[in-house]
């Protein structure tokens, strides 16, 4: 019954069930309201400006009625203009995937791919092209690309590719195009250069315009934290711990910032990447497939590389730089809250920044909210309630993990087990000076040893305890506190191993750093 249901909902919108059928069986549950507006809209045959942010299902307000229009003939039957590489696939992918006839496919054309390939594709004959502007203009000079019977045109983030100074390239493509074909165009803002194109060449439009109050996507909560330019990376690790659970979106300002903010997590053990103009078509292509794939959960990408990044599980969205215009804020954001679903939008913004800020709020109607960065003691609840909570889990659904503790611990509970495995998670982070009967022995049979790096080395408890244990093979129960200094760090071991720990660890390395371990008073 909810299949009957959910088709008449885009049924109802003129579509043939033959088209709609598919819909169902690829997740759309129903019509978005920018869906609901421009369909029946662009089904007359109507030109159309539609102003509605990224993520709000324009691919699919073009798609279908394109596709129910549809009428095979020699040359192309539609044109779509998008901005990047990356956003000409998608489009041309998300096409392919609603179209019941697979002989109406989709031919995505851009730069930096074969050329000849894309010839022989159009010669074949093809019904609808997606391509960037440069590489569609590159064909019809060479007249590989015949223009004179298309009967719809779409330019999709029109605004984007003004940003990127295509406008006269826009301008030369659409002349090439019948006078009486159908024109649509699609953008998350109107400047007056938009205003200015649909003016002369999309004469009598109907118009479709999300609210003010709606150009941010409702289901996306938007924070800002006030961090100063040197603490941006410390709160962005504190975020990623205790906040990301799905893929993050990070955005910076250059392709420099970009490398050197993937470059940091990734040796923090986070499982990121970066992406900005300077990659190759072959590099991006095998970034984002690995984003896609999740094989990488972080990417650190530019405004102009992350344009046409569709992921629906995007979780987080993080300004590490502060958007330059409100503009960018929308498209930014715009990659999380999609399907449904919740999103989260944060932005550091440094002392100097607020004025920013405030335009940001001022220009899209709305209240970013301040929060404070988590200190310490409250990352720590945090994760040992997530730990607490998933061990929970395991502990009452059973599984080979609890059966096989608990045939090694005959005599220990289930409620024995959480007890000791919580214990052992706050060894992991290095938190050991929190356990009242460590502290309360701390001085008993402990010796003081004196590392050689730091805070400033980057290093965190866990690191040192991770090596100890390592390196020297001592246990856990054996380290006492730890506490890190801006260039030391001071590590309590029983006496019984501090010379086996002096030995074992005499100049080693961590993170990188060369380091070495004295017993606290010969350290001169």
């Amino acid at each position: 019954m909810k299949k009957i249901k959910t088709i008449s909902k885009f049924e109802d919108l003129g579509l043939s069930r033959q088209l709609v059928e598919p819909l169902y069986e690829l997740g759309f549950e129903e019509p978005t309201p920018v869906q609901k507006e421009a369909i029946p809209l662009i089904l007359t045959g109507k030109n159309l400006i539609v102003q509605a942010p990224t993520g709000t299902g324009k691919t699919m307000a073009f798609a279908l009625p394109i596709l129910e229009r549809l009428k095979k003939q020699k040359n192309p039957y539609a044109i779509v203009i998008v901005p990047t590489r990356e956003l000409c696939i998608q489009v041309a992918q998300e096409i392919n995937k609603v179209s019941s006839d697979k002989r109406a496919f989709a031919v995505p054309i851009y730069g930096g791919q074969s050329i000849e390939n894309q010839i022989r594709a159009l010669k074949k004959g093809v019904q609808i092209v997606v391509g960037t502007p440069g590489r569609l203009i590159d064909h019809i000079n060479r007249k590989t690309l015949n223009l004179q019977e298309i009967k719809c045109v779409v330019l999709d983030e029109a605004d984007e590719m003004l940003d990127m100074g295509f406008e006269e390239d826009i301008k030369e493509i659409l002349n090439f195009v019948p006078e009486d074909c159908q024109r649509l165009l699609f953008s998350a803002t109107m400047p007056q250069e938009i205003i200015a194109i649909s003016r002369k060449y999309l004469k009598d439009a109907e118009r479709i315009s999300l609210s003010r109050e709606n150009i941010i996507v409702p289901n996306i909560k938007q924070i800002f934290y006030e961090v100063r330019e040197n603490e941006k990376l410390d709160v962005l690790t504190k975020i990623l711990d205790t906040e990301i659970e799905d893929q993050v979106l990070i955005f910076c300002h250059t392709k420099k910032e970009t490398d050197e903010v993937a470059y940091a997590l990734k040796n923090r053990g986070y499982s990121a990447d970066a992406l900005h103009g300077d990659y190759s078509q072959a590099q991006r292509e095998r970034v984002m497939g690995k984003f896609r794939k999740k094989d990488i959960n972080i990417l650190v990408a530019t405004d102009v590389a992350a344009r046409g990044i569709d992921i629906s599980d995007v979780s987080h969205v993080i300004n590490y730089s502060i958007p330059q215009n409100p503009e960018s804020y929308v498209h930014r954001i715009g990659r999380t809250g999609r399907a449904g679903r919740e999103g989260v939008a944060i932005t550091f913004v440094t002392p100097h920044e607020y004025r920013s800020l405030r335009e940001i709020e001022k220009r899209t109607k709305t209240k970013i909210l301040k929060t404070e960065v988590p200190e310490m003691e409250e990352l720590i609840e945090i994760k040992l309630k997530n730990f607490l909570s998933q061990i929970d889990e395991m502990l009452k659904k059973g599984n080979k993990v609890v059966e096989t503790l608990l045939s090694k611990f005959p005599n220990k509970t289930k409620e024995d087990l959480l007890r000791m495995l919580s214990a052992s998670f706050l060894i992991s982070i290095g938190l050991t000076d929190l356990d009242d009967d460590k502290r309360d022995r701390s001085d008993q049979n402990m010796k003081k040893l004196l590392v050689t790096i730091g805070r400033k080395d980057k290093i965190e408890p866990k690191d040192i305890f991770k090596a100890f244990i390592e390196k020297a093979g001592i246990k856990g129960d054996d380290i006492g506190r730890i506490r890190i200094s801006d260039t030391t760090t001071l590590v309590e071991v029983k006496e019984s191993v501090a010379e086996l720990v002096i030995n074992a660890l005499d100049k080693f390395v961590l993170k990188g750093v060369s380091a070495r371990v004295f017993t606290a008073k010969d350290k001169r």
